[in-house]
């Protein structure tokens, strides 16, 4: 899942984002409130982890911002101010749920799972094409009952492709799902995982399908 990460404390927001890239995440970590709303005009994400004290803009005004504009993206507000009046003006606004520093790593994570199966609908964690299956909350991957093994920028990309079986995405759609803003981007990046993916699903009743000069696409093979 890619989350973005609103936190101008650099201490926190290198431990949540590293933490939640041991899970499998792709964190975008902001440290300015306005860079962080613009942004989110732009760039579709699954959560958005919002501090309220920030620079540029606070993050009740973003919280603001973007339900106004109709983004309906779950927020966790994760901020020192404890008093009820916060918690309660929060949700008020459009807040998702509300976590007072400091926190348990455990509880922030718990928190993150139920906000991302609410905007799933409470839909399974499981999305397939053919007898591949990637289970969204354990980041496992695994063609019938045989476990395979994938780094977390190659599960990134399989998710993106399985979230629409048969959907054209364009190097570049795959390029922004693979990097936060502040990463460097090799631009062959998606060619190389892309062949990585080919090699460690071979077998498998799908294929990645490659329209040159257009993008990548995942399909069943005819009578899965």
């Amino acid at each position: 899942m890619r989350i973005l990460l609103v936190e101008d404390t650099t201490d926190v927001g290198e431990a949540i984002s590293q933490r939640l890239q041991k899970t499998g995440h792709l964190i975008d970590w902001q440290t300015d409130g306005a860079v962080a709303a613009e942004i989110l005009g732009f760039t579709e994400y699954d959560l958005v982890i919002l501090d309220v004290m920030l620079p540029g803009m606070n993050g009740f005004e973003i919280l603001k911002h973007i339900r106004k504009t109709g983004n309906m993206t779950p927020v966790l507000i994760l901020t020192a101010r404890s008093e009820v009046e916060d918690r309660v003006g929060a949700l008020d606004i459009g807040a998702d749920d509300y976590l007072v520093k400091p926190f348990d790593f455990r509880e922030l994570e718990a928190r993150i799972r139920v906000l991302l199966r609410r905007k799933n609908g409470g839909a399974t964690n499981l999305i397939t094409c053919g007898d591949l299956i990637l289970d969204r909350q354990s980041r496992s991957v695994s063609v019938g009952t045989k476990e395979i093994q994938l780094k977390r920028r190659e599960i990134a990309i399989l998710e993106l492709l399985l979230s629409r079986p048969g959907r054209l995405f364009s190097k570049g759609e795959l390029m922004d799902h693979l990097y936060g803003f502040d990463e460097e981007v090799n631009s062959n990046a998606v060619e190389l995982y892309i062949s990585r993916l080919r090699k460690k699903i071979e077998g498998a009743r799908v294929r990645i399908i490659t329209q040159r000069g257009i993008g990548y696409q995942m399909v069943a093979d005819n009578g899965t």
